[in-house]
C-alpha cells in the first residue's frame, strides 16, 4: 500500500483553478481525515495516473479548507492489474483503513470483481476508466443491491457512438470512406463496444467488410493485418488497450496501407509517441481530454499541474480521478455526512463541471444507471491524431488544433 501525503498547492494553481463553493474558505481543519481508497495499476501509465490526479484534487481541496472542516486523504493501493488483489485491497480499505469512498481501476474486469464488494459492504465505488455495459447494467437490474457504484467514465456504448460521429464527419464526408474493418482485443469492455461499431459504422454511412476479435496476448498482427488487407477496407476501427503497443509498431513495419480509427487506450498515454518509437504517427484515438485543449476552464490547468508535480502530463485516469475525488468531497458536503447511503444519494445529483466536460450521471430508471450522461451539454469526447511527436485534437471542429493526416504508406482510397 502506498500513502501520498497532502501538500499545499502552487499559488499560480490556486488562482487558475475555480474553487468549488461548497468548501469552507481556508478554514482550520479538525478532526480525523476523509479518507479516500485509490486502486489502481500503478506499476502501468495509465494507472499511475489515476493516485496522482486524485491527490491533486485532494491537495487543492484541502487547500482551501477541506470538507466539514475535515481534510482529504488519499490513501493508494497496487492492485498489480489482478481483480483478487483489487478485491484484497477493497476489504483492506474498508475494514481497516476506513476509507469514506473508492476509486478503482481502468480494468473493467477489475471492477466488475470490486462492484459485488461494493454492494456487499455499502461502500461508495467510482470508476475512473472501466468501459463495460455491464457495470451499469448491475446497478440496473438491481439498483438496491448495486446502488454504490458509480461510472466514471464513458461506457462502451458511449464510446462507440463517438467513434461513428467522429467517422462520420472525418471519413465518410470529409475523405468519402466507404468501408470499414472492425479489429479489437477480446475483453470486457470491447464486447458492447463492437456490439456498437457494427450498429453505428453503417448508419454513418460504412459498410462493415471484416470483424477480427484478437486475444490481447497477441504478439505478431502480421497475419491480422494480411487478412484485413485482403478484405480491401477503407479504414481499420479499433477498439485495443491492453495488447499494447505491438498492434501500433506492426501496423507501421509492415506498412499497411490502410488508415487507424477507434479507440487505442494506449495511444491516451503521454509517452506512446516514445513507446513506439515514432510509429504512433498518424495514429488517432477517441479521449476525454487532451493536456492542450480546453475541453473545459479545468481542463489545462489541471494538466500543468500534473506535469508540473510529476514531470509528464497524465494519462487519461489523472483527468478523472482528478474529477472524482471533486465529485466525492462535494457529495459529502452536500449529504453533510460520510454515510454512505447519504453519500449515493447526494452523487447521484451530481451536476459538476470537471477537466472533460459537465458531469451528471444517469437515473435508475435508465439503461446505463450511473453512468456519466455523453453528448452536447454534458461528456462530448474528442479525437485526437499522433502529429510529429504531439497529440492534436481533429474533432470535433469547436475545439480542432488540426486536420486529420496519415504517414505517406497509408493509402487513402473510396
Amino acid at each position: 500500500m502506498f500513502r501520498f501525503n497532502a501538500s499545499a498547492v502552487p499559488l499560480a494553481l490556486l488562482a487558475t483553478t475555480a474553487a468549488i463553493s461548497l468548501f469552507q474558505p481556508a478554514a482550520a481543519q479538525s478532526g480525523d481525515p476523509i479518507k479516500i481508497g485509490v486502486i489502481a495499476e500503478v506499476q502501468s501509465i495509465a494507472g499511475a495516473a489515476t493516485p496522482g490526479g486524485a491527490q491533486i484534487a485532494a491537495d487543492e481541496i484541502n487547500a482551501k479548507g477541506g470538507v466539514l472542516g475535515r481534510r482529504i486523504e488519499i490513501v493508494t493501493y497496487d492492485n498489480k492489474s489482478s481483480s483478487a488483489d483489487s478485491v484484497r485491497a477493497f476489504q483492506r480499505a474498508v475494514s481497516e483503513d476506513k476509507v469514506s469512498a473508492v476509486i478503482a481501476s481502468y480494468i473493467s474486469e477489475v471492477v466488475l470483481a470490486l462492484e459485488p464488494w461494493a454492494a456487499r459492504l455499502k461502500m461508495p465505488l467510482i470508476t475512473p476508466g472501466a468501459a463495460s455495459n455491464e457495470i451499469t447494467k448491475a446497478i440496473h437490474n438491481d439498483y438496491e443491491k448495486n446502488k454504490y457504484t458509480f461510472h466514471g467514465y464513458l461506457t462502451s456504448a458511449a464510446q462507440a457512438q463517438l467513434v461513428c460521429d467522429a467517422a462520420k464527419d472525418l471519413l465518410v464526408d470529409n475523405l468519402k470512406l466507404k468501408s470499414v474493418a472492425i479489429m479489437s482485443e477480446d475483453a470486457a469492455w470491447t464486447k458492447p463496444l463492437d456490439v456498437g461499431y457494427e450498429s453505428c459504422l453503417p448508419k454513418a454511412g460504412m459498410s462493415v467488410v471484416e470483424h477480427i476479435r484478437f486475444s490481447p496476448d497477441t504478439t505478431d498482427f502480421t497475419p491480422i493485418f494480411n487478412n484485413i488487407e485482403s478484405k480491401r477496407p477503407n479504414a481499420i476501427v479499433t477498439g485495443i488497450s491492453h495488447v499494447g503497443v505491438q498492434p501500433t509498431v506492426q501496423w507501421k513495419n509492415q506498412q499497411v496501407p490502410i488508415p487507424m480509427f477507434g479507440i487505442s487506450a494506449q495511444a491516451l498515454s503521454p509517452t506512446f509517441w516514445n513507446d513506439t518509437n515514432g510509429a504512433a504517427d498518424g495514429v488517432p484515438s477517441l479521449a476525454v481530454a487532451t493536456p492542450d485543449v480546453a475541453v473545459t476552464p479545468k481542463t489545462k490547468p489541471f494538466a500543468q499541474a500534473f506535469k508540473a508535480k510529476f514531470g509528464t502530463p497524465p494519462a487519461y485516469t489523472g483527468y478523472t480521478a482528478y474529477d472524482d475525488v471533486y465529485i466525492i468531497a462535494e457529495a459529502i458536503q452536500r449529504a453533510g455526512s460520510t454515510d454512505p447511503d447519504k453519500m449515493v444519494a447526494a452523487m447521484e445529483k451530481t451536476n459538476y463541471e470537471g477537466t472533460i466536460g459537465r458531469i451528471q450521471f444517469y437515473g435508475r430508471d435508465d439503461e446505463f444507471t450511473h453512468g456519466v450522461k455523453s453528448g452536447p451539454g454534458f461528456i462530448t469526447g474528442l479525437v485526437f491524431q499522433w502529429q510529429d511527436g504531439k497529440q492534436v485534437t481533429v474533432w470535433p471542429k469547436a475545439i480542432a488544433e488540426g486536420k486529420l493526416k496519415f504517414p505517406d504508406f497509408v493509402k487513402l482510397s473510396q
